[in-house]
């Protein structure tokens, strides 16, 4: 009965994180999927702290007490741009977590009831070898998508020749180390598996563009399950088995869907990302080519004449924190009986859903966000396509352009609106590198400056009047 009780307890909290993760499958249920999912936790931990094995309370606590005030100050502080960055830094510590607990079940087997110091069971050195290699590929990875994020570290590629080759030789190389640790069970091997995989985590990274950032995102959410499964099986933890497996998984799925958004294969992520920040045409490039600018009054006067008016968010609206001031200048176009929608582009920011977030949070109502397959025949209808922000998720050249990176990849029809409103601090190409022809149409008019302040001088150029 003892035995049962704390199994029937990891099973309902594994029920609590699959309906977590189908709560947040959606905006409209994805405060239930939260609930569901803090559920589970508070019965996972209650139940291992439950376990007869615990033997310090205190170091526990202290543990607790310590993590838990550094993530209450993460979570009041933090930006909603900075979002991508923080979920990276999180990844990390999932990452490095899992190289620690091998470690301590590596130097402590008769603790975890694997064997004794060695002589651990064949089964459980590889199981500790795969959570150790993965965790700390994520662990050095996800400190370099962090440090792309935040610009620490360039978001251009870095790559060097003969790079999948070396890359192959080490991925080799670990695989023979994880022989030689089963074999002779040293410190040194369990130590050069360690150094060797925190090696290609980095190598592994930094080939990759920002502009293939919410891939690698996802991705790495994907590596930290895979890595809390394998040493599930080592600690022989049900509930960790399961997690683990539910994250590597719905990760992977994810960064499935995120390359199919990109009409990029994973692999081609991983052997070879494009973009980073790349700066934009000055006036004497611009060749023949002109852009008509305008102010905030023309884009309150266009958008208060018009019937039908669809919202692009980008990254540029995240920056500025602009979703309130957008959100109260729709409401006004709607009291005009103005149709507005959103247009979400599946890789819009810098992490999947990251627009869909800012616009819940400045209470868009959820039926006005569509995603791109909803609504991109629509633009063809549509009187003032309004772009904040966006740049490569608007780009024509995708469709147009075989010599662009980024053809084929699935865009918003921005161009095919009556007119464009395209928001934006400079002519600067976006994350991919790659510069936008939509901003030289002749149905465009570039609103340059902060995206914030822009949309508040609209809503108050549309209360006074708006022409």
């Amino acid at each position: 009965m003892n035995e049962t009780l704390p199994a029937l307890a990891y099973i309902v909290a594994s029920i609590c994180f699959i309906m977590a993760l189908r709560g947040l499958s959606s905006p409209v249920t994805a405060r239930g999927g939260n609930m569901f999912g803090i559920a589970g936790m508070v019965i996972a931990v209650v139940t291992t702290l439950a376990a007869p094995g615990v033997l310090s309370y205190g170091t526990i606590l202290a543990g607790v007490v310590v993590g838990g005030a550094i993530g209450t100050v993460i979570a009041w502080r933090i930006e909603m741009t900075a979002l991508p960055q923080l979920v990276a830094a999180f990844h990390s510590l999932v990452g490095l977590a899992a190289v620690f607990v091998a470690g301590a079940a590596f130097y402590a087997p008769e603790a975890y009831g694997i064997g004794a110091r060695g002589d651990i069971f064949v089964g459980s050195l590889v199981e500790m070898s795969i959570g150790t290699a993965i965790g700390a590929i994520t662990f050095t990875g996800s400190i370099i998508a962090f440090g792309k994020l935040q610009g620490l570290i360039s978001g251009r590629p870095v790559v060097f020749p003969g790079q999948h080759l070396f890359n192959l030789a080490l991925g080799i190389l670990l695989v023979l180390l994880v022989v030689w640790l089963c074999a002779g069970q040293g410190d040194l091997a369990f130590w050069l598996i360690v150094a060797l995989a925190l090696a290609l985590g980095i190598l592994i990274i930094i080939p990759i563009g920002g502009a293939d950032m919410p891939v690698v995102i996802s991705m790495l959410n994907s590596y930290s399950g895979w890595a809390a499964c394998g040493i599930g099986f080592t600690l022989a933890n049900p509930l960790l088995i399961i997690t683990g497996a539910l994250v590597g998984s719905s990760g992977a799925i994810l960064s499935y869907i995120m390359c199919k958004g990109m009409n990029r294969s994973f692999f081609n992520v991983i052997l070879g990302g494009f973009g980073g920040e790349g700066g934009g045409p000055s006036a004497e490039d611009l060749g023949d080519r002109t852009v008509k600018q305008g102010a905030a009054d023309d884009a309150a006067f266009i958008i208060g004449q018009a019937d039908s008016v669809i919202i692009i968010p980008g990254y540029g609206m995240a920056v500025a924190q602009a979703q309130h001031a957008l959100r109260e200048m729709a409401d006004l176009l709607k009291a005009r009986n103005v149709k507005v929608r959103y247009a979400i582009h599946p890789v819009a920011g810098r992490m999947p859903g990251h627009m869909n977030v800012l616009l819940a949070e400045a209470n868009v109502p959820y039926d006005e966000v569509l995603e791109l397959d909803e609504i991109n025949r629509d633009f063809a209808m549509t009187d003032v396509a309004f772009v904040i922000g966006a740049n490569d998720i608007t780009n024509p050249s995708a469709k147009t352009d075989k010599s662009s990176p980024i053809y084929g990849m699935p865009v918003l029809n921005v161009e095919d609106a009556g007119t464009v409103l395209f928001i934006k601090r400079s002519l600067a190409s976006g994350y991919a590198g790659v510069d936008n022809p939509l901003f030289y149409g002749n149905s465009t008019m570039m609103l340059f400056g902060d995206a914030k302040k822009m949309c508040e001088d609209i809503v108050k150029a549309l209360e006074g009047g708006g022409h």
